[in-house]
């Protein structure tokens, strides 16, 4: 191959791999200065000049104490072409996995929290691949949706979790339970959303089994939880079909902490909310036919709802806080009013008969001993209470593994 060739080569070479010519050219030269110095008669500096026409040359260099150069000249050894041809093929093979290899990291670096879809290549117990087309991602068994079985060859929508640099390239983490990939599918199905007229305020997820999510416009005149459900519930629909049939409740998000509470627990119908603040605890009063929906199969929908607003709920039935209720009415301490100090912030119960004041705790546990000794409250299997920890927040750059996003005001 002439040297016209060579660059000719070298150019569609470089164009093929979407590098510049100068870039291979460089590593090229590198290469040959490298290969020149191995030699016993090499002088101590040196460097390679390849021109445009891929004419190599050798130029050898003597440098004073100062570092100023004195003098150059052509030292290019007799065998050159040889040795160049062998360096530059080995070279340049190095050099394009390299480049390869940067350019698939920085296509996928900083692309946590994007959908990507790929196809299943290979699963076990351990993990699933998907191929992405330049790269694979990693889909670990921990990451995957209970009873969700990927089949080989088929497309799979993944949520990216983490992009690692490896010496053999960009591994790619992604996850089919983080709440981020709810977040995502909804953006792709619903404009409103990705125009950022309509927020997803909060999150809670249950994977393979139920999401509850909150909505809110910013636009008066659009309804968020419609333009999420779509016409005939087609986006919803789009989303539910992706997620293997996993359920999801849309609710309206509320600044108002009772109405979004009551909204959380949809389907139920909740009759009221009382907030006890300094216990965190959100105590909501439903219809007696309406407790075992409130609550949900095993805790379900009363968990959902906790998660989804930061309160740790406890479902009581109307018939519950009728015997509650009438069981404080005739202890002595019943009738006062609550006081709270204005630097702790602390609430304390002062008795309306001028009995010893009581801390949050204290009145709790007495109105709960008042309740079993006059037999009026039960806790058995047909009136449970319910009571769901609040999750950890998850902000948006989704950055922690939690299950649940919390709601942002």
């Amino acid at each position: 191959m002439t040297t016209p060739d060579m660059m000719e080569a070298l150019q569609a070479l470089a164009a093929e791999k979407g590098m510049t010519t100068e870039v291979l050219l460089e590593a090229v030269a590198n290469g040959l200065e490298s290969a020149y110095k191995r030699a016993p008669e090499a002088a101590d500096d040196a460097y390679v000049v390849i021109d445009e026409m891929f004419n190599i040359s050798v130029i050898a260099q003597e440098i004073d104490e100062e570092g100023n150069v004195v003098q150059e000249w052509d030292d290019t050894p007799e065998n050159f072409g040889r040795i160049a041809a062998q360096t530059a093929r080995q070279v340049l093979t190095q050099r394009i996995r390299e480049v390869e290899r940067d350019m698939k990291y920085e296509e996928y670096a900083g692309r946590e929290g994007d959908i990507v879809t790929g196809i299943i290549q290979q699963t076990d117990s351990r993990y699933t691949l998907l191929d992405l087309g330049r790269v694979e991602a990693l889909l670990p068994q921990s990451e995957q949706v209970p009873y969700e079985r990927p089949e080989p060859n088929s497309r799979l929508k993944a949520y990216i979790v983490e992009v690692r640099k490896t010496a053999k390239g960009p591994q790619i983490v992604v996850s089919r339970t983080h709440p981020g990939l709810i977040r995502e599918l909804f953006k792709l199905e619903v404009p409103e959303i990705s125009d950022g007229i309509v927020e997803m305020k909060a999150c809670a997820r249950e994977p393979g089994h139920r999401t509850k999510i909150a909505v809110w416009s910013n636009d008066t005149n659009i309804d968020p939880v419609g333009a999420c459900v779509g016409a005939r519930g087609a986006r919803v629909r789009q989303v539910v079909n992706e997620l293997r049939g996993e359920k999801i409740d849309i609710v309206p998000f509320s600044e108002d902490q009772h109405d979004f509470v009551a909204k959380a627990l949809s389907p139920a119908k909740v009759r009221e909310v009382r907030f006890h603040e300094v216990e965190g605890v959100a105590e909501v009063v439903v219809p007696d036919h309406q407790l075992s929906l409130a609550i949900g199969r095993e805790g379900q929908n009363a968990r959902l709802a906790a998660r989804l607003t930061g309160w740790r709920i406890d479902i009581k039935s109307e018939t519950q806080i009728f015997e509650e209720e009438a069981a404080y009415a005739d202890a002595d301490w019943a009738e006062g009013e609550w006081v709270t100090d204005p630097e702790t912030g602390e609430q304390t119960w002062v008795p309306a008969d001028g009995s010893e004041a009581m801390s949050a705790d204290d009145w709790v546990t007495a109105a709960e001993e008042t309740a079993v000794e006059d037999g009026d409250v039960t806790q058995d299997s047909e009136q449970p209470t319910n009571e769901a920890a609040p999750s950890e927040v998850v902000q948006d750059d989704e950055s922690s593994q939690e299950q649940e996003e919390q709601p942002t005001n």
